[in-house]
């Protein structure tokens, strides 16, 4: 699989909310910053916990997911995914809808492909004319 068909792989699993299938993508040692989130999220474990944990806790749900701007830059057994993220989703009962700006790194373990970081940031864009 190409780094490109891996990243579409990555949005279309968040965009179903199947986190199964997200998590998947993800090396065990991965890390993780959020801007939402406090400090480093240092694997993918914990970040399944804290995602476990808003399902559980606020009843948290990726309803869409619209991937934009994206772009791969392949450096032999790395990439790097970037691109425009605007999220639909629930949270406490509430929708909400996210616009932000995402890199992830990607390394190339055995043959394919597997996200070692990822940033997440707000869009300054949003809201447009800002």
């Amino acid at each position: 699989m190409t780094p490109d068909a891996f990243a579409e792989s990555l949005v279309a699993a968040f965009a179903a909310s199947d986190a199964a299938a997200y998590f998947a993508h993800f090396h065990p040692d991965a890390t993780f910053l959020f801007h939402d989130t406090p400090g480093l999220v240092a694997s993918r474990a914990d970040y399944e916990a804290l995602w476990g944990g808003w399902e559980r806790d606020d009843g948290f749900r990726v309803l869409a997911c619209e991937s934009t701007d994206r772009r791969v830059q392949e450096h032999g057994d790395l990439a790097v995914f970037t691109h425009a993220v605007r999220t639909r989703r629930v949270v406490a009962g509430t929708e909400e809808v996210l616009h932000e700006r995402e890199t992830i790194v990607l390394r190339r373990d055995g043959g394919s492909w597997t996200c070692v970081h990822e940033h997440l940031s707000p869009d300054p864009g949003y809201p447009p004319g800002a």
